[in-house]
C-alpha cells in the first residue's frame, strides 16, 4: 500500500479522533528537615536505589545528593539535603547552604519530621518553609514508633497549625508505609517539560563521590564522639577496568590523636573499616575492588576555606 500522502488524506475531523500523547513531566523535588528525622531512607525509598548513607547519628548526609527516577512518563531529580543546623564550623555553614538552597529551586518541596520532634526546632527554616509557593509535602515520619491513631491526630494538627498550605503524608519510611502515595503525589504535582538528565542517569555524582561517603559511613558506624566528624574522605585515584577497580582513598582527620584512633592499634581499626567499605563498594558498582586507605592529618580543616572547597562544601 503506498502511504506516501496518507497524512494529508486526513480531514479535520479525522484528525480530532487520534489520540493525543501525554506531556512528559520533569521537576526537582527537595528533601528538607532536621537532622535525623530519616531524610535519607525517604529518599533511598522514593529513588528504589540506596543513593545516601544511612547510620542512626546526626549529621550524616553532608552534600546534597540526586537520585533520579526514570519513567517515559517522567523524570524526577530528588534531592536528599543536610539536616538544619545551627553552625558551628565553617563547613557546617557550606552544610546549611546545601539545604537553604533547596527552597529556591524546587518544583515540589518534601519537608521531613517525625513524631517525637519539636516543631519548634529550628523554627526560623521552618518559617522560610511556611512562606514557600511551590506545593509542599509535609512528611511526618516514623509513625511505626507510635502506639496508637490517637497519637498521630495530635500530631498531624500540631504541624498543620505551622504548616497549614502543605499536604501530610503520615509515613514510614523504613517500612515503606504510604510512601506510594507520597511518591503518586508527587508525580501529579510535577511540572510538564523535558528531562534535565538523560534517562538513564541515576544520579548527578561522579563514582568517586560514593565512594567517599561509603568509607563515611562505615566511620559513622565504628567510632564514637567527635571522631566521624572530624573526618572527610578523597579519593585520590580511581582506576576502572572491566572486571576490577583500584581505589586509592585518603581520610584527612584534624588532631594526631583522632589519627591513633582511626587507625587503631597495629592498624587494625582503619582495616575493619576498609573491609567493611570495599565489601559495600563491590555491591555498588558490581565490581572487584582493590582498595587502599591513608589517614592523614589537616589541623582545623572544618574552618579553612581552601579545604572546605576541595572536599566540595564551598562552590
Amino acid at each position: 500500500m503506498d502511504t506516501t500522502n496518507i497524512s494529508s488524506s486526513l480531514t479535520p475531523a479525522d484528525s480530532k479522533e487520534l489520540p493525543t500523547a501525554p506531556l512528559h513531566k520533569s521537576g526537582f523535588v527537595n528533601i528538607v528537615g532536621n537532622p535525623n528525622v530519616g531524610k535519607s531512607t525517604l529518599m533511598n525509598d522514593l529513588v528504589g536505589e540506596r543513593i545516601s548513607i544511612i547510620t542512626s547519628k546526626a549529621q550524616t548526609t553532608r552534600h546534597r545528593i540526586m537520585g533520579i527516577v526514570n519513567t517515559p512518563e517522567y523524570q524526577i531529580v530528588f534531592s536528599d539535603t543536610p539536616g538544619v543546623l545551627k553552625p558551628k564550623y565553617k563547613m557546617q555553614e557550606g552544610m546549611l547552604a546545601f539545604s537553604e538552597g533547596a527552597l529556591t529551586d524546587a518544583d515540589v518541596l518534601i519537608y521531613v519530621t517525625d513524631v517525637v520532634e519539636d516543631p519548634e526546632k529550628n523554627a526560623d527554616f521552618l518559617a522560610k518553609v511556611a512562606k514557600e509557593k511551590i506545593p509542599v509535602l509535609l512528611v511526618i515520619n516514623k509513625i511505626d514508633l507510635l502506639k496508637g491513631n490517637g497519637d498521630l491526630d495530635g500530631i498531624v494538627a500540631k504541624w498543620r497549625e505551622r504548616l497549614p498550605q502543605a499536604e501530610i503524608f503520615p509515613t514510614s519510611a523504613k517500612e515503606h508505609f504510604n510512601v506510594d502515595n507520597l511518591m503518586k503525589r508527587i508525580v501529579e504535582l510535577l511540572p510538564a517539560g523535558e528531562p534535565y538528565f538523560g534517562k538513564d542517569a541515576l544520579t548527578d555524582k561522579p563514582a568517586r563521590f560514593f565512594v567517599t561517603e561509603i568509607i563515611r559511613e562505615k566511620i559513622l558506624l565504628d567510632y564514637d564522639k567527635e571522631i566521624p566528624y572530624s573526618t572527610e574522605a578523597i579519593v585520590e585515584k580511581f582506576e576502572e577496568k572491566d572486571n576490577s577497580i583500584h581505589i586509592m582513598a585518603v581520610i584527612y582527620v584534624e588532631r594526631d590523636s583522632q589519627k591513633g584512633i582511626l587507625i587503631g592499634k597495629g592498624g587494625s581499626m582503619l582495616k575493619k573499616v576498609g573491609i567493611q567499605a570495599r565489601q559495600d563498594i563491590e555491591k555498588f558498582f558490581g565490581k572487584k575492588v582493590y582498595l587502599e586507605m591513608f589517614v592523614k592529618v589537616e589541623d582545623n580543616w572544618r574552618n579553612r576555606e581552601a579545604k572546605l572547597r576541595q572536599f566540595g562544601y564551598i562552590e
